[in-house]
């Protein structure tokens, strides 16, 4: 990209290279059977979650390990809006927009609340308080089951597919188009501020957040942005999921699914969005792959029924194990190291040209010495008497 537009740079590169992948990403739906749009739905969810996740965790150095309960706040916030929005009357594209618009808001208001918290915590103290907000999201649902129905969660009203786009694409298409343009705005968005001023100011408060106060950077006003910055995509991609499976539960957040998130960024590589999207793929086409397999084996049923979640809890921490030991930096510094490693290797020396055979110069005839006069190499020699003294 950089190639063929070398004059773009910044913020405009990142648009045009965030519309040109979100443009192929749409292309792409169209060589995928339902299921795997289905699959690919939900990986775009999740990638919203996990590039916010990797931004606060690779470059300001805050842990959280609460982001499932952002995605499920984002959920909430966009199935009541949907369904107030439904009772009055309202449908198609507007319900949509105003209902992503109330996911944000509730996941925004709730990442604020997180971010003042975090500006005084660090550490421990900051992941227990995320991690207390997780297990607390069955308690609020369940005393508020009124407005949140419990632990059977909220429906929301079908999004279908436009008249205009009826007879080209399916359903399970329809929602891969929703969850990449949704994703496509969220990613940008978050590259755009990766390669801006506040990640500069993000990765000077992780590295030394006294060095960087010293030097005018708000610490405290900077951890709050970044863990509002990403509460807001974690509640888009709640927003999306809660699109693409018509409901929304408090049991399909729970603290294991919130561990995921966390170890899907550092599989993928801590500060890396392509990072994150490889964590992605990973939680929602790894499961799916050993539960294939293993249906696949003449197993005996009581040991199916034990593989069927041990066995991708097991793999999971297997592969997070490898890659940290083999890669720190996670699957997606493999192809950084290799274009290092090829930017150090030593050039190839070159053969030397054989010089052509030199012509013989004739020496310079010395100038004439007149009578008397003594030779220029004599003014440096003793005289006579000297030497025979």
């Amino acid at each position: 990209m950089t190639r063929l537009l070398p004059s773009l740079t910044g913020a405009p590169r990142t648009i045009v290279i965030g519309a040109v992948l979100t443009a192929l990403a749409l292309g792409g739906t169209f060589l995928l059977d339902p299921h795997r749009n289905f699959q690919l739905a939900t990986i775009t969810a999740y990638f919203c979650a996990a590039a916010g996740l990797t931004l606060l965790i690779g470059l300001s150095g805050q842990l959280s390990l609460g982001h499932a309960a952002l995605m499920a706040v984002g959920g909430y916030g966009y199935a009541l809006t949907s369904n107030a929005l439904t009772d009055a009357g309202i449908d198609g594209v507007p319900r949509f927009l105003l209902g992503m618009l109330g996911a944000l808001v509730a996941s925004g208001a709730l990442g604020l609340l997180l971010g003042l918290a975090a500006a005084r915590l660090k550490g421990p103290y900051l992941a227990g308080v995320t991690l207390a907000l997780v297990i607390a999201i069955p308690a609020v649902t369940a005393v508020f089951s009124g407005v949140f129905r419990g632990d059977q969660g909220l429906q929301m009203p079908f999004e279908d597919v436009p008249d205009s786009l009826e007879r080209i694409i399916a359903i399970e298409q329809w929602q891969a188009w929703i969850a990449i343009l949704v994703a496509g705005v969220v990613v940008t968005t978050l590259a755009a501020l990766q390669r801006g001023r506040l990640g500069l100011r993000m990765r000077a408060v992780r590295d030394d957040e006294t060095a960087a106060r010293l030097n005018g950077v708000p610490a405290g006003r900077v951890k709050v942005t970044a863990f509002t910055v990403s509460s807001l995509a974690a509640g888009a991609g709640g927003a999306v999921l809660c699109v693409v499976t018509q409901s929304v539960s408090p049991g399909a957040y729970t603290l294991a699914f919130s561990l995921l998130l966390v170890v899907a960024v550092v599989v993928g590589g801590l500060g890396s969005i392509g990072g994150a999207a490889i964590g992605s793929a990973l939680i929602v086409l790894l499961p799916w792959l050993i539960a294939t397999g293993t249906s696949s084996l003449p197993l005996p049923a009581e040991l199916a029924q034990r593989l069927s979640g041990n066995l991708t809890v097991l793999v999971f921490g297997a592969l997070l194990i490898v890659v940290t030991l083999a890669w720190p930096g996670g699957l997606a510094s493999i192809r950084r190291r290799r274009r290092r490693a090829d930017a150090s290797a030593p050039p190839t020396p070159a053969t030397p040209e054989v010089p052509a055979a030199a012509t013989p110069v004739a020496p310079a005839p010395e100038p004439p010495v007149a009578a008397g006069a003594r030779h220029p190499i004599e003014s440096f020699l003793p005289s006579t008497t000297q030497r025979k003294r």
